[in-house]
Order: C-alpha cells, then sequence, then structure tokens
C-alpha cells in the first residue's frame, strides 16, 4: 500500500515536471517565432530599400526607359514602344551621326502639355516605377530623333536623286527612311545649314511626319539642339515583345563622311 502511494506521488511529480517543462518550451518558442517573423521583415525591407536604391543610381547615371509618343520615328520606332536609352551618351561616350538620341526640348518644339490627373494610388505607383527607371512620367516633355549633322557639318537637302548630302557627301538613307509612296525626295522641304558648335541637326525617319529640325528655325534655338540636352542614345525597343530589336545607326550610311574627315579617298 505505502509503495503504492509512493509510486503514485512519484509519477504525479514526473508529469508535473513534463508539463513545466513543456509550458517552459512553449514559452520561449513563442518569442522566438516572433523573433524570427521580425527579422525576416526586416531582411525583405533591407532588400527592397537596397535593391531601389541600385534602381536608382541605374536609372540616375546609366540607363533609363521612355515611351514613344507619335509616329516621327516610323518605321524604326512605332507608337507607344518603349526604349532603353544609355544615359553615358553623351558625357562618356560621344555621339555620332545616324544615333537615335532621346533629347529635352529645346524649347518651342513641343506645344504645352495639359497635367495628367491621377488618382493618389496610381500617382504613387507611377512615381515609384519612374524611380527605378520602369516609367517614363515625363515622356512628353523629351524628344526622339535620328542625329544626322554634328557640331561644325554642313548639311544640304536635296540633290537632283533627293537625297541628302553631309559635307557634300550624298547619303543613302533608304535603310531607315519612311517616305510616301512614289516619293524619292528625303525631305519635303529644302534647306542648306551649317550646324554650331556644340549643336546637333536631328531629324525623324518619317520625314513627311517629323516636326524636327528643320521646322524649328523660327525657335529660339533655330533648329539646332544643344548637345547638353541630349539624355542618351536609344540602345533597344524593350516593349512590346513583339517589337523587340536592338536599335542600328547605320554606320555605313555615314561611312564616307567619317572617311573624309579623316582625309581617306
Amino acid at each position: 500500500m505505502t509503495d503504492e502511494v509512493l509510486a503514485s506521488r512519484s509519477d504525479h511529480r514526473v508529469s508535473e515536471s513534463k508539463r513545466s517543462r513543456s509550458k517552459m518550451a512553449r514559452s520561449t518558442q513563442a518569442p522566438s517565432r516572433k523573433r524570427s517573423v521580425l527579422l525576416f521583415i526586416r531582411d525583405l525591407l533591407i532588400i527592397f530599400v537596397v535593391a531601389l536604391l541600385i534602381s536608382f543610381l541605374i536609372k540616375t547615371f546609366l540607363i533609363r526607359s521612355f515611351y514613344i509618343p507619335s509616329g516621327s520615328m516610323e518605321n524604326t520606332l512605332q507608337v507607344d514602344d518603349r526604349i532603353i536609352v544609355n544615359q553615358l551618351e553623351p558625357e562618356l561616350i560621344p555621339i555620332t551621326r545616324g544615333d537615335v538620341v532621346v533629347f529635352k526640348d529645346p524649347g518651342g518644339w513641343l506645344l504645352p502639355q495639359a497635367e495628367i490627373v491621377q488618382n493618389p494610388i496610381v500617382a504613387g505607383a507611377d512615381w515609384l516605377f519612374s524611380v527605378v527607371g520602369l516609367s517614363a512620367p515625363d515622356s512628353n516633355d523629351h524628344l526622339i530623333k535620328r542625329v544626322i549633322g554634328l557640331p561644325g557639318d554642313h548639311v544640304v537637302c536635296c540633290n537632283a536623286l533627293g537625297q541628302m548630302s553631309v559635307n557634300d557627301v550624298p547619303l543613302d538613307e533608304s535603310a531607315y527612311v519612311l517616305l510616301p509612296a512614289g516619293e524619292d525626295k528625303v525631305s519635303d522641304i529644302d534647306f542648306d545649314v551649317t550646324i554650331p558648335d556644340d549643336s546637333l541637326w536631328m531629324m525623324g525617319d518619317n520625314r513627311y511626319n517629323s516636326k524636327d529640325s528643320r521646322f524649328n528655325g523660327e525657335t529660339a534655338g533655330q533648329g539646332y539642339v544643344p548637345v547638353e540636352n541630349v539624355v542618351g542614345r536609344a540602345l533597344v525597343v524593350s516593349w512590346p515583345l513583339a517589337h523587340w530589336a536592338w536599335l542600328e545607326e547605320y554606320p555605313d550610311v555615314f561611312r564616307e563622311v567619317e572617311q573624309a574627315e579623316q582625309g581617306f579617298e
């Protein structure tokens, strides 16, 4: 009888001890689990902030995205195409003839744009995407054209064959120029200009539907685009995927111009 009572009491104490240890384990696991969740959230925030910072630096100094709002560069670029722009040009990489570049309005090229009203959620998302270079809310304040003339170039149009010439070298632009059916003249107006220092002569590939340097002679810059206004060279059409393509500068078109500059025959 005594042995049974002692055994029962002993079992009870063991059971109580196990329950106590279980409670202690649960009480220590709860803070540990909470701490793990907090650490996970902290790591996610750090990763997000670092990714945002890297994207911001890339967008600020290397590349950024723009969309195409008009048909002035057809068929090279279509309306609503998205492009990736290399911002190292012209800061570190010199601009060359034939480059397709994005530039800020020199003044008077674009009509005043009505401010787009967005709800706070859309505006916030647009701002966030613009920070990382995935959105371009200022695309309507920029233009995209092809560089035809560099500082000091003498650009004339058109000769008897309807061609434009740079420094007395006629250009075969058939690889990229879009002309109306039956038309072989690469500009619907004639012009004869010498490009000032630190300026560029820009023209759209859709020559009969592009308000470019030819049609801005009455503005303050007289149709010339300051080099400092260039944001960068367009590298690739990134969207839609069906239009994905690297953008050519067609060096062969201007090769004889460059050879003439270097004294080659």
